[in-house]
């Protein structure tokens, strides 16, 4: 008998964190922030295939981390003579811990995604946006990240020894990747444990979520933000803040997305929110990329918690995965009535050493038109 929530969960009496706000660096690029995904890859106008993890970096468990990157690579070996060959990965966030230095991009990014055939592009988690104040060389927040997925030009990133990865030139810490089959805007959530979005970051948004409409029924609309809206976990709980937020810009432009990808919870889980006009919205979360701890889903009758929140009305836990590192490979193909959105996600052996080894848990569709 599953004892776990199956509704999004308040973790009760957590301290207020909005002191550790850090001012958000320049743009590198220029306004409205969008990218074509064309710069990096040729993009098949019918199909389009990613893969998407949060929360890769590891510190003292780095094999859980390689087990991931490695079945990744995987997938592009085994599939490149098919349709199903994954053409890039977007990051969910925190891919260094703890305080996202330079000196350790190399063993917790390049090190293990030095083989990874397609380019990597990503949102900044709260770890990849702190200061270590112990830094034996001062930086300031997102210096590193900024220097690898935020740069002006590509060139060769002074602090990774290891790989022939070059920099990304993401136009800004917030932006929209475009491509042919779906506009995926990536909001940044800062440092503070619920997310916290700047007012010119919200103004930002809500034209782009105008501007992605305007593209529908082409393109699917994707939101990917790094702090989980809904959560069931026992370590970060829900973030209301995220909540009230998607939801007063969904409200504000009359726009709504497919679907809302996110990390920050060491996990998988998958939720549909039935909205009063009857058309539901997924959100998924997936942050077990590598972290070595994983987040369990509170039970039923846990005093520590609750879901007795008119916000999380409506919502509903489909399906998760607390006790295994993981992955998501994500399928857009154009059909004859639309958009079709098909998500797999995979988890890792526990019971052998094959980095390669996966497992089928979820599977998810969602038809677009």
């Amino acid at each position: 008998m599953d004892i776990h929530q199956h509704k999004p969960v308040i973790k009760l009496n957590v301290p207020n964190d909005q002191h550790k706000f850090r001012p958000l660096p320049k743009p590198s690029g220029a306004y409205p922030y969008r990218m074509p995904a064309e710069k990096y890859i040729s993009l098949n106008q019918t199909q389009m295939v990613f893969h998407m993890v949060g929360d890769t970096g590891s510190i003292r468990y780095p094999d859980f981390q390689r087990k991931v990157s490695n079945a990744m690579m995987k997938q592009y070996q085994a599939a490149s003579d098919n349709n199903e060959e994954p053409q890039f990965l977007y990051h969910l966030g925190d891919i260094v811990y703890s305080y996202g230095e330079a000196p350790n991009y190399d063993e917790q990014f390049f090190g293990p995604y030095s083989q990874y055939p397609g380019p990597i592009f990503a949102i900044a988690g709260n770890h990849d946006s702190d200061v270590n104040p112990a830094a034996a060389h001062p930086y300031q927040s997102l210096d590193a990240f900024r220097a690898v997925f935020c740069d002006t030009e590509e060139r060769q990133i002074s602090f990774n020894h290891i790989s022939s990865r070059q920099s990304i030139t993401q136009p800004n810490i917030y932006w929209t990747l475009d491509t042919p089959l779906a506009t995926i805007i990536g909001l940044y959530g800062n440092v503070v444990k619920f997310g916290c979005i700047t007012p010119e970051q919200r103004d930002w948004f809500l034209a782009e979520l105008k501007y992605a409409q305007s593209l529908r029924p082409d393109k699917a609309i994707i939101i990917c933000v790094h702090h989980a809206p809904y959560s069931a976990d026992i370590n970060h709980g829900s973030s209301l803040y995220m909540i009230d937020f998607l939801n007063q810009a969904f409200a504000d432009t009359g726009v709504r997305p497919d679907i809302v990808f996110s990390g920050h919870v060491h996990n998988y889980q998958r939720f549909k929110k039935e909205y009063p006009d009857g058309k539901p919205v997924t959100f998924v979360v997936a942050g077990a990329g590598g972290y070595d701890e994983l987040h369990a889903l509170a039970n039923a009758g846990n005093e520590l918690f609750t879901s007795a929140d008119e916000r999380f009305k409506h919502v509903t836990l489909e399906n998760y995965c607390d006790d295994r590192h993981g992955f998501l490979k994500i399928r857009l193909s154009k059909e004859q009535n639309g958009l079709n959105l098909y998500g797999e996600y995979y988890t890792m052996q526990t019971n052998n050493e094959l980095y390669d080894s996966t497992t089928l848990v979820d599977q998810f569709n969602i038809k677009i038109n």
